[in-house]
């Protein structure tokens, strides 16, 4: 009889042990397909072990559900000194953690974990100084139903992504609809609303395809839009869905000629384009080789009707390691982007960034009163009047909100300490110069006894300051006051003094500074150099050369055989003839 009852439970481990097998097996292959959803319902129900838990809090993070990502991934966590936890587990759980406003956990995680400290606290106290503008927003797709987001400007009408064709099939990932262009009317009354909401058309919306992201050349005749090819690829076992841009032309009041841009591929994926203010460049979102993230923004020269450059990454300012998308152009040229690889609030945060000398300045974020603690995406700005679009999912959903932004009145300095370079003490009464980019001078202070300086400055200029004192070296230290976030430059000027830097300069027991020359000798009654003296003043000219801001004192005598007033005369002489 025990043997009896042994031989059914171990049949019955087995068997139990067989089922979570199959289980695990499922929600794998549900997985690598991206099929959140479903795979969420069956890693709930398999062992708590390290690796289900992180495969359980990735299908609701790529789902953006972090409240269950957090408890997944907290389970994971709390189980760090027996499990060989990666960087990207670490990211994913600081990103959710912002998600759900644990700023402080998320600060530890990153400070100790992803080698980049952060304190959120001082971080949004920095940015209320210095963001150039507040933001109000209005959700204006609360009532479109579904998920709608990626504003594209068509005159008084916008197009936009939305998933609220409940007849289309439910894509995998999140089971839901595919998106669908729609195009809209914009009524401004005492609110804004969307009227005459109608899809694009058939030849743009495909069947189990979504579209999004579009946009126009100024005439509307030509779209530039987000499509995912139906063939996925194989990426390290995983199935990935390519999305490339497509280019299409409205020619007798349909959309045709609908292809491909030639810079897409199947091997990667091409997204979000966005149009300079001249239509002269493209830029998008790629994963393209040689990024340097998962995704980076990147831009092409439009070199013809159906001909572009090579794609340019507009490089380390922008882009980080993580997903820089959604790019914008302003008229003025300034980048506006998304984010969730800089320093934000949880998820994509927006950022601006400003071109100088064809080249961006590092990214600012926008602040808290555009960004939240959800993605925050596909800003979209009409200059002329400060009002724009941008996507959000703070509510649950994607929906697209309009926005009004106000200017704050932001004020950036440059402030440090003028010390010796080599004893290190304080030099008051230095003269701190300001010079713009062209070497003119803004602004001017002599230090006085604690040796610091503070002076103002103006946003995305370049500057130069110097520190000069008659016995030292002049400092020139140049820098930007770029938008990455820093208003207060601190710039300690280390100054040399000329006898510290030179053998031949040095003081005597009064304190005077003198240089150390061979004795010039002139015939009776003279004043004309002799060669051996025209040797030891080249000396003091290659001095001064070296230094062209130093200032000497040049003096000559004669002896007493001659009257006072011969005397004085000669002299002149012959301290002009020395510096000439």
């Amino acid at each position: 009889m025990k043997t009896f009852k042994l031989y059914i439970l171990i049949a019955t481990l087995t068997l139990g042990t067989f089922c979570f097998s199959q289980s695990k097996s499922k929600a794998d292959a549900l997985f690598e397909n991206r099929a959140y959803v479903d795979a969420a319902e069956i890693f709930a129900s398999l062992p708590k072990t390290a690796s289900n838990l992180e495969k359980l809090g990735d299908c609701y993070y790529y789902n953006t559900d972090f409240d269950k990502a957090y408890k997944a991934y907290k389970q994971v966590y709390d189980l760090k000194d027996s499990a060989d936890l990666s960087e990207d587990f670490y990211f994913k759980y600081f990103d959710v953690l912002k998600g759900i406003k644990k700023y402080e956990e998320a600060d530890e995680i990153t400070t100790n974990y992803l080698d980049n400290p952060f304190d959120t606290r001082n971080f949004k106290s920095l940015l209320k100084r210095i963001i150039p503008y507040e933001y109000e927003l209005y959700n204006l797709t609360s009532d479109v139903g579904g998920s709608s987001f990626g504003v594209g400007l068509k005159g008084d009408k916008i197009v936009f992504a939305s998933t609220k064709n409940i007849k289309n099939p439910n894509y995998q990932w999140n089971g839901k609809p595919y998106l669908d262009l729609y195009e809209a009317k914009v009524t401004i009354g005492d609110t804004i609303t969307l009227d005459s909401i109608q899809p694009l058309g058939k030849k743009i919306n495909t069947v189990k395809q979504h579209e999004s992201n579009a946009v126009f050349t100024e005439d509307g005749k030509t779209m530039y839009f987000s499509r995912n090819l139906k063939k996925r690829i194989d990426l390290d076992s995983t199935k990935i869905a390519v999305v490339s841009i497509f280019k299409a032309e409205f020619v007798d009041d349909e959309w045709k000629h609908i292809e491909p841009v030639s810079f897409s591929s199947n091997e990667y994926s091409t997204m979000h384009p966005a149009l300079n203010s001249d239509e002269t460049r493209l830029y998008f979102s790629s994963d393209m080789p040689n990024s340097l993230g998962s995704f980076d923004i990147f831009y092409v020269d439009i070199l013809g009707p159906n001909s572009f450059s090579e794609p340019i990454n507009v490089g380390a300012n922008i882009n980080t390691v993580r997903r820089e998308q959604f790019p914008f152009i302003a008229k003025d040229s300034t980048l506006y982007f998304a984010s969730n690889g800089k320093h934000g609030f949880g998820g994509l945060d927006l950022f601006s960034s400003s071109m100088s000398n064809d080249k961006y300045l590092d990214a600012l974020n926008l602040g808290e009163s555009i960004n939240s603690e959800k993605d925050d995406f596909a800003f979209v700005v009409i200059d002329s009047i400060n009002t724009g679009y941008l996507s959000s999912n703070r509510s649950g959903l994607d929906n697209i909100y309009t926005f009004k932004r106000i200017d704050t009145d932001r004020k950036y300095f440059i402030e440090g300490l003028v010390t010796d370079k080599v004893t290190g003490e304080i030099l008051p009464n230095t003269t701190v110069t300001l010079f713009d980019k062209d070497g003119n001078v803004v602004a001017e202070q002599i230090v006085g006894a604690d040796g610091k300086y503070k002076l103002s400055t103006l946003p995305n200029q370049h500057y130069s300051v110097e520190g000069f004192q008659p016995k030292y070296i002049p400092q020139l230290e140049y820098f930007d006051t770029n938008d990455k976030g820093n208003i207060e430059f601190n710039i300690e000027l280390e100054i040399e003094s000329y006898k510290d830097a030179e053998d031949i300069v040095t003081d005597d027991d009064f304190g005077n500074t003198f240089i150390q020359l061979e004795n010039i000798y002139f015939d009776f009654a003279k004043w004309d150099i002799k060669p051996q003296a025209a040797n030891t003043l080249d000396v003091l000219v290659a001095l001064l050369v070296k230094y062209p801001r130093m200032e000497i004192q040049l003096g000559a005598h004669t002896d007493s055989r001659a009257s006072f007033d011969f005397n004085l005369d000669l002299s002149d002489k012959r301290a002009k003839s020395a510096l000439e």
